[in-house]
C-alpha cells in the first residue's frame, strides 16, 4: 500500500509520495521504493498506488500517449482512461495515476475516470484522503510554505495515521524554485 498526493500552489504543483511496498497487509516488504517518476522529456510527472508491474504498464501507456497527442496531458490521459476501460489486458490492472505537468493536474483510474480536482489537490492510496484533507487544510489557512512543503507535511500526517504509509516521502515539483 501507499500514499501519493499532489499539490498545486501558485505556479507550483508538486508530488508526494510515500516509499512503503507491502504484501499483504501485515507485512513491510520494502521501505524506500520510488513511486514518483518524470516522463515525457520531464515534462510530466507521475506517482502511482497499486501494483508496481501494473503501474508501469500504466506509465509506458501514458507515455504514448504522450507522443500520440503531442504532450497533451488531457487529451493523452482521456485516451488512457478509455484504452484501460475498454482493453481486457488493461481492465486487469490494479493501479491509479496522478500525473500534471505545467498546466495540468489530474487523476487517472481504470474505471475510466480522468479527475482534475477543483481544489488543486488529489491524493491516492492507502492514506490518500489523510493527505488530502491534511493537503486542503494547509492550503486553506495559508502559511508561506511551498507546493513541495504542503505535499511533504500532507504525507507526514497520513503516515501519521495510516499504517500502510511510511515517512520514506519522494518529492517532485514543477513550476518555482526547486
Amino acid at each position: 500500500m501507499t500514499t501519493i498526493c499532489a499539490v498545486r500552489h501558485g505556479s507550483q504543483t508538486a508530488i508526494a509520495g510515500d516509499g512503503q511496498v507491502t504484501a499483504g497487509e501485515k507485512t513491510i516488504m520494502k521501505a524506500g521504493a520510488h513511486k514518483i517518476r518524470r516522463i515525457f522529456d520531464d515534462q510530466v510527472v507521475i506517482g502511482f498506488a497499486g501494483g508496481v508491474a501494473d503501474a508501469i504498464t500504466l506509465q509506458q501507456w501514458l507515455e504514448e500517449k504522450l507522443q500520440t497527442y503531442a504532450g497533451n496531458l488531457k487529451r493523452a490521459a482521456v485516451a488512457l482512461a478509455q484504452d484501460w476501460r475498454k482493453d481486457p489486458t488493461l481492465q486487469k490492472l490494479e493501479a491509479m495515476l496522478i500525473a500534471f505537468n505545467k498546466e495540468d493536474l489530474l487523476l487517472i483510474s481504470g474505471n475510466g475516470e480522468v479527475i482534475e480536482p477543483d481544489e488543486n489537490v488529489v491524493a491516492i492510496g492507502s492514506g490518500g484522503n489523510f493527505a488530502q484533507a491534511a493537503a486542503l487544510g494547509i492550503l486553506r489557512h495559508p502559511q508561506d510554505l511551498s507546493a513541495q512543503q504542503i505535499a511533504q507535511e500532507a504525507l507526514e500526517i497520513a503516515a501519521g495515521i495510516d499504517i500502510f504509509t511510511n515517512t520514506e516521502i519522494i518529492t517532485d515539483q514543477i513550476g518555482g524554485p526547486q
